[in-house]
């Protein structure tokens, strides 16, 4: 998850916009002008990341799956900023711009099995599940994990499967997954996640090389079971929480 924003300040902006609100807010409307600047960020970073623009299907799970719902209420006014959002319990809902490219970077297909650690509020899951055939999600805390599976269960998402646990160790019954996505930050690859990722599979890490430093990495089993690392991206995550220590 990306690291937290200050919950008063955050309180404090959503306040005031609902003060000035005369009617409920078009969230189709702020879905797409959300999407619109998903793809301006997407532009403005490709010559770093090589990525021009994201997978037409991903915009479309993006203009269409509901985050306010995904956010605690008061922030829901804020949810379709460009901005990470606090979830509680020390954790946050990445970027709409962070969830787009980490997504199309797994390049999934539509028969893939996803799947992912630190589920948060489910909204990436639900993102994944308009993607791919099944998402499983693991979420440390268990408060949210409960709750992420009573949204996605809410909105009828029946290919998002969220459990509590130690994302760090993935999901083995389910395995071995065509790609991965862990959104907090790790110094190393966690063997237990590259034993459960399909040879030709991709795993999505903010990966660390000792100090703070973060980079958004793509991470590729070739047939033979060797990896290929490729950097695309400066980026901050709150670490991993749970799983070996180096």
């Amino acid at each position: 998850m990306v690291r937290r924003f200050s919950l008063a300040v955050l309180l404090a902006c959503s306040l005031l916009g609902a003060a000035r609100a005369t009617e409920p807010p078009d969230y189709a409307a702020l879905r797409a002008r959300m999407v619109e600047g998903v793809e301006a960020w997407t532009w403005a970073t490709s010559g770093q990341t090589g990525v021009t623009e994201l997978d037409p299907r991903i915009l479309s799970a993006l203009r269409e799956v509901p985050r306010h719902l995904f956010v605690p209420e008061p922030l829901r006014p804020l949810a379709y900023g460009s901005h990470p959002l606090p979830l509680g319990h020390d954790q946050n809902l990445a970027s709409p711009f962070l969830v787009g490219l980490m997504t199309h970077l797994a390049e999934l297909g539509a028969n893939d099995v996803v799947f992912e650690t630190g589920t948060g509020s489910g909204y990436h899951a639900a993102v994944l599940s308009r993607v791919a055939a099944q998402v499983y999600s693991v979420e440390v805390v268990g408060a949210l994990a409960r709750q992420a599976a009573e949204t996605l269960e809410e909105l009828k998402v029946g290919t998002a499967h969220v459990r509590e646990g130690d994302g760090y160790y993935g999901w083995p019954e389910h395995g071995p997954y065509d790609a991965i996505i862990v959104k907090e930050a790790v110094d190393h690859l966690p063997a237990p996640l590259l034993n459960q990722l399909k040879p030709g599979g991709r795993l999505v890490v903010p990966l660390s090389a000792g100090g703070e430093e973060q980079f958004l990495t793509v991470v590729r089993k070739t047939a033979d079971g060797a990896l290929r690392k490729t950097r695309v991206l400066p980026v901050r995550f709150s670490p991993l929480q749970g799983g070996e220590r180096t």
